[in-house]
Protein backbone atom coordinates (compact mmCIF):
# COMPACT_ATOMS: atom_id res chain seq x y z
CA UNK A 1 0.00 0.00 0.00
CA UNK A 2 1.35 3.11 -1.21
CA UNK A 3 2.49 5.72 2.12
CA UNK A 4 1.30 8.65 -0.46
CA UNK A 5 -2.30 7.89 -0.67
CA UNK A 6 -4.80 10.10 1.22
CA UNK A 7 -7.31 8.15 3.52
CA UNK A 8 -11.31 7.58 2.21
CA UNK A 9 -13.18 10.62 3.72
CA UNK A 10 -15.54 9.17 6.83
CA UNK A 11 -17.02 10.19 9.53
CA UNK A 12 -14.63 10.84 12.37
CA UNK A 13 -14.13 8.43 15.50
CA UNK A 14 -15.55 9.60 18.10
CA UNK A 15 -12.37 10.74 21.16
CA UNK A 16 -11.55 7.93 23.58
CA UNK A 17 -11.93 9.38 27.37
CA UNK A 18 -8.37 9.52 28.92
CA UNK A 19 -7.05 11.21 31.51
CA UNK A 20 -6.06 15.28 31.05
CA UNK A 21 -2.53 15.59 29.24
CA UNK A 22 -2.12 18.52 31.13
CA UNK A 23 -2.13 22.24 30.63
CA UNK A 24 0.59 24.19 28.27
CA UNK A 25 2.83 26.44 29.83
CA UNK A 26 0.27 29.06 27.87
CA UNK A 27 -2.54 27.51 28.84
CA UNK A 28 -2.19 27.06 32.21
CA UNK A 29 -3.98 30.04 33.06
CA UNK A 30 -6.50 28.87 35.88
CA UNK A 31 -2.97 27.91 38.08
CA UNK A 32 -2.71 30.65 40.15
CA UNK A 33 1.31 32.56 40.31
CA UNK A 34 2.44 32.83 44.20
CA UNK A 35 4.84 34.87 45.41
CA UNK A 36 8.23 33.63 47.81
CA UNK A 37 7.46 33.54 51.70
CA UNK A 38 6.53 37.16 53.01
CA UNK A 39 9.36 36.33 56.03
CA UNK A 40 12.17 36.42 53.06
CA UNK A 41 11.23 40.14 53.58
CA UNK A 42 12.15 40.41 57.32
CA UNK A 43 15.46 38.05 56.64
CA UNK A 44 16.75 41.05 54.34
CA UNK A 45 15.71 43.71 56.57
CA UNK A 46 17.75 42.29 59.50
CA UNK A 47 20.27 41.33 57.11
CA UNK A 48 20.79 45.05 56.20
CA UNK A 49 20.37 46.33 59.68
CA UNK A 50 23.26 43.63 60.80
CA UNK A 51 25.48 44.65 57.79
CA UNK A 52 25.62 48.09 59.28
CA UNK A 53 26.18 47.40 62.87
CA UNK A 54 30.07 47.01 62.73
CA UNK A 55 30.62 50.31 61.44
CA UNK A 56 28.01 51.60 63.74
CA UNK A 57 29.47 50.13 67.03
CA UNK A 58 33.10 51.89 66.01
CA UNK A 59 31.23 55.19 65.04
CA UNK A 60 29.46 55.27 68.07
CA UNK A 61 31.66 54.08 71.13
CA UNK A 62 34.91 54.67 69.50
CA UNK A 63 34.52 57.97 67.64
CA UNK A 64 37.66 59.40 68.77
CA UNK A 65 39.39 56.61 68.68
CA UNK A 66 39.08 55.53 65.03
CA UNK A 67 41.60 55.38 62.70
CA UNK A 68 39.40 56.51 59.34
CA UNK A 69 41.85 55.39 57.32
CA UNK A 70 41.24 51.78 57.83
CA UNK A 71 37.67 52.01 57.90
CA UNK A 72 37.49 51.24 54.25
CA UNK A 73 36.97 47.15 54.48
CA UNK A 74 34.17 47.66 57.08
CA UNK A 75 32.80 50.46 55.04
CA UNK A 76 32.63 48.72 51.50
CA UNK A 77 31.31 45.62 53.63
CA UNK A 78 28.66 47.38 55.41
CA UNK A 79 27.60 48.91 51.78
CA UNK A 80 27.34 45.63 49.97
CA UNK A 81 25.21 44.21 52.83
CA UNK A 82 22.86 47.37 52.60
CA UNK A 83 23.05 46.57 48.53
CA UNK A 84 22.64 42.70 49.12
CA UNK A 85 19.73 43.02 51.12
CA UNK A 86 17.84 45.74 48.57
CA UNK A 87 18.63 43.81 45.93
CA UNK A 88 16.93 41.14 47.80
CA UNK A 89 13.92 42.92 48.59
CA UNK A 90 13.44 43.55 44.88
CA UNK A 91 13.89 39.91 43.97
CA UNK A 92 10.55 39.17 46.36
CA UNK A 93 8.99 42.19 45.16
CA UNK A 94 9.64 40.77 41.54
CA UNK A 95 9.88 37.03 41.66
CA UNK A 96 6.44 34.52 40.72
CA UNK A 97 6.46 31.23 40.43
CA UNK A 98 3.65 28.45 39.94
CA UNK A 99 3.49 24.49 39.60
CA UNK A 100 1.20 23.10 36.96
CA UNK A 101 0.61 19.50 36.07
CA UNK A 102 3.29 19.35 33.62
CA UNK A 103 5.79 22.67 34.66
CA UNK A 104 7.60 24.30 36.80
CA UNK A 105 7.53 27.85 35.88
CA UNK A 106 9.38 31.22 37.47
CA UNK A 107 9.04 34.61 36.41
CA UNK A 108 11.60 37.36 38.11
CA UNK A 109 13.52 40.22 37.01
CA UNK A 110 13.37 44.43 37.49
CA UNK A 111 14.84 45.87 34.33
CA UNK A 112 14.78 42.67 32.57
CA UNK A 113 12.43 39.87 32.81
CA UNK A 114 13.05 36.15 33.26
CA UNK A 115 10.82 33.48 32.50
CA UNK A 116 12.23 30.31 33.08
CA UNK A 117 9.73 26.78 32.82
CA UNK A 118 10.80 22.85 33.31
CA UNK A 119 9.55 20.10 32.24
CA UNK A 120 8.54 17.76 35.42
CA UNK A 121 9.46 14.77 33.34
CA UNK A 122 12.57 16.33 33.01
CA UNK A 123 13.37 17.11 36.16
CA UNK A 124 16.78 15.15 37.20
CA UNK A 125 17.10 16.58 40.86
CA UNK A 126 15.03 18.43 43.59
CA UNK A 127 17.55 20.03 46.45
CA UNK A 128 16.65 21.70 49.47
CA UNK A 129 18.91 23.73 51.14
CA UNK A 130 18.76 26.65 54.06
CA UNK A 131 21.89 29.25 55.39
CA UNK A 132 21.31 30.13 58.86
CA UNK A 133 19.02 33.08 58.72
CA UNK A 134 16.62 30.91 56.90
CA UNK A 135 16.75 28.00 59.39
CA UNK A 136 15.69 30.10 62.01
CA UNK A 137 12.74 31.89 59.92
CA UNK A 138 11.71 28.09 58.99
CA UNK A 139 12.78 28.86 55.51
CA UNK A 140 14.44 27.13 52.70
CA UNK A 141 15.69 27.48 49.00
CA UNK A 142 14.94 25.06 46.43
CA UNK A 143 16.51 23.99 43.72
CA UNK A 144 14.82 21.89 40.92
CA UNK A 145 17.41 21.33 38.14
CA UNK A 146 16.88 19.36 34.64
CA UNK A 147 20.47 19.88 33.25
CA UNK A 148 21.09 22.86 32.44
CA UNK A 149 24.54 22.80 33.32
CA UNK A 150 25.76 20.15 31.45
CA UNK A 151 23.27 20.88 28.39
CA UNK A 152 22.57 24.97 28.05
CA UNK A 153 25.17 26.60 30.56
CA UNK A 154 22.54 27.63 32.27
CA UNK A 155 21.61 27.67 35.93
CA UNK A 156 19.11 24.90 37.44
CA UNK A 157 15.46 26.85 38.67
CA UNK A 158 15.88 28.13 42.63
CA UNK A 159 12.87 29.57 44.49
CA UNK A 160 14.60 30.91 47.39
CA UNK A 161 12.93 31.08 50.12
CA UNK A 162 9.98 29.37 51.00
CA UNK A 163 8.60 27.46 54.12
CA UNK A 164 9.74 24.44 54.68
CA UNK A 165 6.52 22.77 55.09
CA UNK A 166 6.48 24.03 51.00
CA UNK A 167 9.83 22.77 50.54
CA UNK A 168 9.35 19.49 51.64
CA UNK A 169 5.69 19.10 49.98
CA UNK A 170 6.98 20.38 46.98
CA UNK A 171 10.21 18.14 47.09
CA UNK A 172 7.71 15.33 47.51
CA UNK A 173 5.47 15.85 44.46
CA UNK A 174 8.59 16.70 42.25
CA UNK A 175 10.18 13.87 43.25
CA UNK A 176 7.59 11.16 43.51
CA UNK A 177 4.79 12.00 41.39
CA UNK A 178 1.19 12.91 41.93
CA UNK A 179 -1.22 15.76 41.44
CA UNK A 180 -0.05 19.48 42.52
CA UNK A 181 -2.11 21.14 45.14
CA UNK A 182 -2.28 25.31 44.44
CA UNK A 183 -2.66 27.87 46.36
CA UNK A 184 -4.46 31.34 46.48
CA UNK A 185 -2.82 33.50 48.20
CA UNK A 186 1.51 33.43 49.10
CA UNK A 187 2.32 31.26 52.31
CA UNK A 188 -1.31 29.80 52.69
CA UNK A 189 -1.13 25.65 52.67
CA UNK A 190 -3.72 23.97 50.48
CA UNK A 191 -5.42 20.72 52.12
CA UNK A 192 -4.02 17.99 50.30
CA UNK A 193 -3.61 14.52 50.79
CA UNK A 194 -0.18 13.70 52.40
CA UNK A 195 2.63 12.71 50.02
CA UNK A 196 3.52 9.09 50.47
CA UNK A 197 6.48 8.35 53.18
CA UNK A 198 9.32 6.51 51.79
CA UNK A 199 9.94 3.30 53.70
CA UNK A 200 12.85 1.23 53.63
CA UNK A 201 15.66 3.23 53.27
CA UNK A 202 19.03 1.77 53.01
CA UNK A 203 22.01 4.21 55.06
CA UNK A 204 25.41 3.61 53.28
CA UNK A 205 27.22 6.10 54.76
CA UNK A 206 27.45 8.72 57.92
CA UNK A 207 29.79 10.93 58.94
CA UNK A 208 33.09 9.61 60.40
CA UNK A 209 35.41 12.78 62.71
CA UNK A 210 38.23 10.50 61.54
CA UNK A 211 37.25 11.83 58.27
CA UNK A 212 38.73 15.27 59.04
CA UNK A 213 41.95 14.29 58.58
CA UNK A 214 41.28 13.88 54.87
CA UNK A 215 40.53 17.37 54.41
CA UNK A 216 43.39 19.83 56.54
CA UNK A 217 46.14 19.02 54.45
CA UNK A 218 46.04 21.09 52.17
CA UNK A 219 47.36 24.50 50.47
CA UNK A 220 43.97 25.58 51.24
CA UNK A 221 45.08 25.60 54.82
CA UNK A 222 47.70 28.84 53.59
CA UNK A 223 45.20 30.30 51.63
CA UNK A 224 42.26 30.39 54.63
CA UNK A 225 45.14 31.32 57.18
CA UNK A 226 46.06 34.14 55.34
CA UNK A 227 42.39 35.52 54.91
CA UNK A 228 41.66 34.78 58.22
CA UNK A 229 44.71 37.18 59.75
CA UNK A 230 43.71 40.02 56.97
CA UNK A 231 40.46 40.36 58.34
CA UNK A 232 41.43 40.63 61.58
CA UNK A 233 44.35 42.91 61.12
CA UNK A 234 42.17 45.73 59.54
CA UNK A 235 39.41 44.99 61.97
CA UNK A 236 41.67 45.58 64.75
CA UNK A 237 43.12 48.36 63.19
CA UNK A 238 39.89 50.11 63.19
CA UNK A 239 39.45 50.34 66.62
CA UNK A 240 43.35 51.78 67.12
CA UNK A 241 44.86 48.05 67.95
CA UNK A 242 47.98 47.54 66.27
CA UNK A 243 48.55 43.69 65.55
CA UNK A 244 51.52 44.27 64.04
CA UNK A 245 53.56 45.91 66.74
CA UNK A 246 51.88 43.45 68.92
CA UNK A 247 53.39 40.18 67.04
CA UNK A 248 56.88 42.05 66.96
CA UNK A 249 56.85 42.60 70.66
CA UNK A 250 56.19 39.10 71.37
CA UNK A 251 59.93 37.98 71.05
CA UNK A 252 63.04 39.40 69.80
CA UNK A 253 62.90 38.02 66.47
CA UNK A 254 66.34 39.79 65.68
CA UNK A 255 68.05 37.14 68.24
CA UNK A 256 66.20 34.41 67.13
CA UNK A 257 67.50 34.54 63.61
CA UNK A 258 65.97 34.29 59.96
CA UNK A 259 65.65 31.30 59.70
CA UNK A 260 63.79 30.13 62.64
CA UNK A 261 61.57 33.16 62.13
CA UNK A 262 60.36 32.20 59.36
CA UNK A 263 59.65 28.46 60.61
CA UNK A 264 57.70 29.79 63.50
CA UNK A 265 55.43 32.03 61.19
CA UNK A 266 55.04 29.16 58.85
CA UNK A 267 54.19 27.07 61.34
CA UNK A 268 51.62 29.34 62.88
CA UNK A 269 49.78 29.92 59.45
CA UNK A 270 49.54 26.45 58.98
CA UNK A 271 48.44 25.71 62.41
CA UNK A 272 45.55 28.41 61.93
CA UNK A 273 44.75 27.29 58.48
CA UNK A 274 44.15 23.91 59.62
CA UNK A 275 41.95 24.73 62.10
CA UNK A 276 39.74 27.29 60.10
CA UNK A 277 39.48 23.91 57.37
CA UNK A 278 38.73 21.47 60.25
CA UNK A 279 35.67 23.79 61.56
CA UNK A 280 34.93 24.68 57.95
CA UNK A 281 34.73 20.53 57.39
CA UNK A 282 32.26 20.02 60.53
CA UNK A 283 30.20 22.99 59.49
CA UNK A 284 29.90 21.63 56.04
CA UNK A 285 29.71 17.97 56.71
CA UNK A 286 27.63 18.00 59.94
CA UNK A 287 25.41 14.86 60.17
CA UNK A 288 25.72 13.70 56.89
CA UNK A 289 24.24 10.88 55.62
CA UNK A 290 23.85 9.07 52.08
CA UNK A 291 20.48 7.37 51.59
CA UNK A 292 18.95 5.17 49.30
CA UNK A 293 15.18 5.57 49.20
CA UNK A 294 12.38 3.86 47.64
CA UNK A 295 9.45 6.11 45.87
CA UNK A 296 6.69 5.57 43.32
CA UNK A 297 9.04 6.32 40.32
CA UNK A 298 11.92 4.56 41.60
CA UNK A 299 14.24 5.05 44.46
CA UNK A 300 16.46 8.11 45.22
CA UNK A 301 20.01 9.01 46.64
CA UNK A 302 19.88 11.22 48.84
CA UNK A 303 22.31 13.10 50.92
CA UNK A 304 21.83 15.50 53.75
CA UNK A 305 24.08 17.48 55.50
CA UNK A 306 25.29 20.68 57.64
CA UNK A 307 25.51 22.47 60.70
CA UNK A 308 24.37 26.06 60.00
CA UNK A 309 23.73 25.67 56.22
CA UNK A 310 21.88 22.63 55.92
CA UNK A 311 21.22 21.16 52.47
CA UNK A 312 19.62 17.86 51.26
CA UNK A 313 20.16 16.70 47.26
CA UNK A 314 18.16 14.21 45.78
CA UNK A 315 19.27 12.45 42.61
CA UNK A 316 16.63 9.91 40.52
CA UNK A 317 18.77 6.40 40.13
CA UNK A 318 16.59 6.44 36.88
CA UNK A 319 19.69 9.02 35.64
CA UNK A 320 22.19 7.04 37.42
CA UNK A 321 24.57 5.79 34.77
CA UNK A 322 28.28 5.13 37.01
CA UNK A 323 30.50 5.97 39.23
CA UNK A 324 33.88 8.07 39.56
CA UNK A 325 36.30 7.60 42.33
CA UNK A 326 39.25 10.37 42.05
CA UNK A 327 42.25 10.07 44.37
CA UNK A 328 44.96 13.06 44.50
CA UNK A 329 48.35 12.26 43.92
CA UNK A 330 50.11 14.33 46.98
CA UNK A 331 47.36 12.63 49.20
CA UNK A 332 47.09 8.75 47.80
CA UNK A 333 49.72 7.79 50.31
CA UNK A 334 46.84 8.77 53.20
CA UNK A 335 44.54 6.38 51.03
CA UNK A 336 41.81 9.75 50.08
CA UNK A 337 39.60 9.74 47.50
CA UNK A 338 36.73 11.82 46.52
CA UNK A 339 33.25 9.54 45.30
CA UNK A 340 30.79 11.25 42.86
CA UNK A 341 27.84 9.64 40.57
CA UNK A 342 28.03 9.59 36.94
CA UNK A 343 24.53 10.57 36.12
CA UNK A 344 22.46 12.88 33.32
CA UNK A 345 21.72 16.26 34.47
CA UNK A 346 24.36 16.73 37.69
CA UNK A 347 26.80 18.75 36.95
CA UNK A 348 30.63 17.76 37.85
CA UNK A 349 32.30 21.02 38.11
CA UNK A 350 29.69 23.03 40.22
CA UNK A 351 30.52 24.92 42.94
CA UNK A 352 28.24 22.86 45.00
CA UNK A 353 28.84 19.80 43.72
CA UNK A 354 25.43 17.89 43.07
CA UNK A 355 27.29 14.55 41.84
CA UNK A 356 29.55 14.17 44.67
CA UNK A 357 27.96 11.78 47.02
CA UNK A 358 30.61 11.45 49.94
CA UNK A 359 33.16 14.03 51.78
CA UNK A 360 36.80 13.80 51.18
CA UNK A 361 37.67 10.23 52.83
CA UNK A 362 38.98 6.90 52.84
CA UNK A 363 39.64 5.02 49.93
CA UNK A 364 38.27 2.04 51.21
CA UNK A 365 34.67 3.37 52.17
CA UNK A 366 34.24 4.97 48.88
CA UNK A 367 34.96 1.97 47.00
CA UNK A 368 32.16 0.08 49.16
CA UNK A 369 30.35 2.81 48.80
CA UNK A 370 30.29 3.08 45.33
CA UNK A 371 29.61 -0.70 44.94
CA UNK A 372 26.38 -0.47 46.96
CA UNK A 373 25.44 2.68 45.06
CA UNK A 374 25.83 0.52 41.76
CA UNK A 375 23.86 -2.55 43.05
CA UNK A 376 26.11 -5.09 41.08
CA UNK A 377 26.77 -8.61 42.70
CA UNK A 378 30.54 -7.34 41.88
CA UNK A 379 31.39 -4.13 42.11
CA UNK A 380 33.31 -3.01 38.65
CA UNK A 381 35.55 -0.73 40.32
CA UNK A 382 37.16 -3.59 42.08
CA UNK A 383 37.76 -5.67 39.23
CA UNK A 384 41.56 -6.04 37.75
CA UNK A 385 42.35 -3.65 35.30
CA UNK A 386 44.03 -4.67 31.96
CA UNK A 387 47.48 -2.96 32.05
CA UNK A 388 48.53 -1.15 28.28
CA UNK A 389 51.85 -1.54 27.14
CA UNK A 390 55.27 -0.18 27.61
CA UNK A 391 55.02 2.13 24.60
CA UNK A 392 52.57 4.55 26.73
CA UNK A 393 55.79 5.39 29.51
CA UNK A 394 57.71 5.97 26.01
CA UNK A 395 55.26 8.56 25.29
CA UNK A 396 54.88 9.64 28.90
CA UNK A 397 58.84 10.48 28.87
CA UNK A 398 58.74 12.06 25.85
CA UNK A 399 56.79 14.23 27.07
CA UNK A 400 58.94 14.59 30.21
CA UNK A 401 62.15 15.47 28.75
CA UNK A 402 60.11 18.34 26.19
CA UNK A 403 58.96 19.54 29.44
CA UNK A 404 62.68 19.84 31.12
CA UNK A 405 64.11 21.16 28.13
CA UNK A 406 61.39 23.60 27.68
CA UNK A 407 61.90 24.99 30.55
CA UNK A 408 65.66 24.89 30.55
CA UNK A 409 66.03 26.57 27.41
CA UNK A 410 63.41 29.51 28.50
CA UNK A 411 65.66 30.20 31.27
CA UNK A 412 68.86 30.07 28.79
CA UNK A 413 66.93 32.46 26.90
CA UNK A 414 66.35 34.79 29.84
CA UNK A 415 69.43 34.70 31.03
CA UNK A 416 70.62 36.80 27.82
CA UNK A 417 68.11 39.45 28.30
CA UNK A 418 68.18 40.10 31.99
CA UNK A 419 71.80 41.34 33.44
CA UNK A 420 70.74 40.52 37.18
CA UNK A 421 70.40 37.29 36.45
CA UNK A 422 72.94 34.12 37.22
CA UNK A 423 74.53 32.49 34.19
CA UNK A 424 73.79 30.10 35.20
CA UNK A 425 70.39 29.67 36.37
CA UNK A 426 69.21 28.09 33.71
CA UNK A 427 70.77 24.47 35.38
CA UNK A 428 67.73 24.56 37.51
CA UNK A 429 65.75 23.81 34.56
CA UNK A 430 67.49 20.41 34.86
CA UNK A 431 66.40 20.06 38.27
CA UNK A 432 62.90 19.34 37.10
CA UNK A 433 63.90 16.56 35.17
CA UNK A 434 63.57 13.51 38.00
CA UNK A 435 60.08 15.14 38.90
CA UNK A 436 58.78 14.87 35.36
CA UNK A 437 59.97 11.25 34.94
CA UNK A 438 58.41 10.73 38.36
CA UNK A 439 55.37 11.91 36.91
CA UNK A 440 55.71 9.87 34.19
CA UNK A 441 55.60 6.98 35.37
CA UNK A 442 52.82 7.99 37.66
CA UNK A 443 50.80 8.63 35.05
CA UNK A 444 51.81 5.25 33.04
CA UNK A 445 50.73 3.13 36.54
CA UNK A 446 47.52 4.97 36.31
CA UNK A 447 46.55 3.68 33.01
CA UNK A 448 43.95 0.80 32.98
CA UNK A 449 40.88 -0.68 31.62
CA UNK A 450 38.17 -3.43 31.60
CA UNK A 451 34.69 -4.00 30.68
CA UNK A 452 32.95 -6.10 33.85
CA UNK A 453 29.02 -6.32 34.71
CA UNK A 454 27.75 -4.14 32.12
CA UNK A 455 30.32 -1.71 32.98
CA UNK A 456 33.13 0.24 30.93
CA UNK A 457 36.07 0.85 33.75
CA UNK A 458 38.55 3.49 33.06
CA UNK A 459 41.71 4.57 34.80
CA UNK A 460 44.28 7.59 33.78
CA UNK A 461 45.45 10.47 35.27
CA UNK A 462 49.04 11.80 36.98
CA UNK A 463 47.93 14.78 39.60
CA UNK A 464 44.70 12.99 40.17
CA UNK A 465 44.22 9.08 39.44
CA UNK A 466 40.64 9.25 38.42
CA UNK A 467 38.66 5.93 37.93
CA UNK A 468 35.01 5.53 36.37
CA UNK A 469 32.54 3.14 36.28
CA UNK A 470 29.87 4.08 33.30
CA UNK A 471 27.15 2.34 32.01
CA UNK A 472 27.36 0.31 28.90
CA UNK A 473 24.08 0.92 27.88
CA UNK A 474 24.92 4.91 28.83
CA UNK A 475 27.31 4.79 25.86
CA UNK A 476 25.91 6.53 22.78
CA UNK A 477 29.57 6.69 20.68
CA UNK A 478 33.21 5.97 20.22
CA UNK A 479 35.76 7.80 19.07
CA UNK A 480 39.16 6.89 18.12
CA UNK A 481 42.35 9.33 18.31
CA UNK A 482 45.63 8.60 17.10
CA UNK A 483 48.15 11.33 17.36
CA UNK A 484 51.22 10.93 15.22
CA UNK A 485 53.15 10.10 18.04
CA UNK A 486 50.68 7.62 18.81
CA UNK A 487 50.78 5.67 14.81
CA UNK A 488 54.70 5.29 15.43
CA UNK A 489 53.94 3.62 19.17
CA UNK A 490 51.04 1.43 18.01
CA UNK A 491 48.72 3.47 20.81
CA UNK A 492 45.30 5.03 20.43
CA UNK A 493 42.86 6.58 22.54
CA UNK A 494 39.24 5.50 22.92
CA UNK A 495 36.43 7.83 23.91
CA UNK A 496 33.03 7.05 24.30
CA UNK A 497 30.44 9.47 24.66
CA UNK A 498 27.48 9.83 26.84
CA UNK A 499 24.94 12.33 28.24
CA UNK A 500 25.99 11.57 31.38
CA UNK A 501 28.78 13.20 33.72
CA UNK A 502 31.72 15.24 31.90
CA UNK A 503 30.27 13.56 28.84
CA UNK A 504 33.09 11.70 27.24
CA UNK A 505 35.40 9.15 28.88
CA UNK A 506 38.85 7.80 27.41
CA UNK A 507 40.70 4.95 27.35
CA UNK A 508 44.30 6.23 26.74
CA UNK A 509 47.13 4.47 24.90
CA UNK A 510 45.59 0.92 24.51
CA UNK A 511 47.19 -0.83 21.45
CA UNK A 512 45.84 0.04 18.16
CA UNK A 513 45.22 -3.58 17.51
CA UNK A 514 42.42 -3.90 20.67
CA UNK A 515 41.23 -0.18 20.33
CA UNK A 516 38.14 -1.37 18.35
CA UNK A 517 37.71 -4.79 20.50
CA UNK A 518 37.37 -3.06 23.63
CA UNK A 519 34.92 -0.29 22.34
CA UNK A 520 32.78 -3.25 20.56
CA UNK A 521 32.74 -4.89 23.87
CA UNK A 522 32.30 -1.52 26.13
CA UNK A 523 29.03 -1.38 23.46
CA UNK A 524 28.06 -4.45 21.82
CA UNK A 525 27.11 -4.08 18.05
CA UNK A 526 27.67 -0.17 17.49
CA UNK A 527 30.54 -0.70 15.63
CA UNK A 528 29.14 -4.14 13.73
CA UNK A 529 28.45 -2.04 10.13
CA UNK A 530 31.31 -0.46 10.46
CA UNK A 531 34.02 -3.29 10.73
CA UNK A 532 34.80 -4.76 7.99
CA UNK A 533 35.84 -8.83 8.02
CA UNK A 534 39.51 -9.32 7.06
CA UNK A 535 40.39 -11.88 4.02
CA UNK A 536 40.65 -15.45 5.40
CA UNK A 537 44.07 -15.64 3.64
CA UNK A 538 45.58 -12.23 4.92
CA UNK A 539 48.15 -12.77 7.81
CA UNK A 540 47.69 -11.95 10.97
CA UNK A 541 49.75 -8.77 11.21
CA UNK A 542 47.54 -7.36 8.02
CA UNK A 543 44.36 -7.98 9.96
CA UNK A 544 45.69 -6.80 13.08
CA UNK A 545 46.03 -3.04 10.77
CA UNK A 546 42.95 -3.57 9.54
CA UNK A 547 41.36 -3.64 12.93
CA UNK A 548 43.02 -0.72 14.18
CA UNK A 549 41.99 1.45 11.56
CA UNK A 550 38.06 1.46 11.33
CA UNK A 551 36.08 2.95 8.86
CA UNK A 552 34.99 6.14 10.14
CA UNK A 553 38.08 6.32 12.88
CA UNK A 554 38.77 10.24 13.76
CA UNK A 555 42.80 10.49 13.95
CA UNK A 556 43.52 13.88 15.30
CA UNK A 557 47.39 14.80 15.16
Amino acid sequence: MSTDSEPEPGPEPAPEPGPDPGPEPDAAADVPWQRLDTRVVWVDTAKTVLSMVPAGVAIAFFGAEINWGSMGPILVASALGVLGGLADLLRWVKTRYRITDDYVERRTGLLVRKHRSIRRDRIRSVDTSAKFRHRLTGLRVVTVGAGQHSATGESALTLDAVRAETAERLRQELLYGGPVEHTDTAGAEAEAEPAPTPRDEQVYARLQRSWVLYNVFSVWAFLMAGGLLWGTYWALRMFGVDLRGFVEGLVDWDAIGGGWTIAIGVATVGVIGVAGLAINFFTENWRFVLVRVPGDRGTVLRTSQGLFKTREVNRDDNRLRGVSIDEPLLWRWMGMADTAVISTGLTMMSMTPSAQILPRGPIGVARRVAGQVLRTDHSPLDRPLRPHPLRALRRRVGWALIATAGVTGLLAWLTTLIDAMPGRVWLAGLALLPITLALAAVAYRSLGHTVADGYLVTRSGAWSRSTAALQSRAIVGVTFRQSLLQRRLRLATVEVSTAAGFGAYQAIDVESADAVDLADRAVPGLLTEFRAPAPATAPADAAADTVAEPAGAQAQP
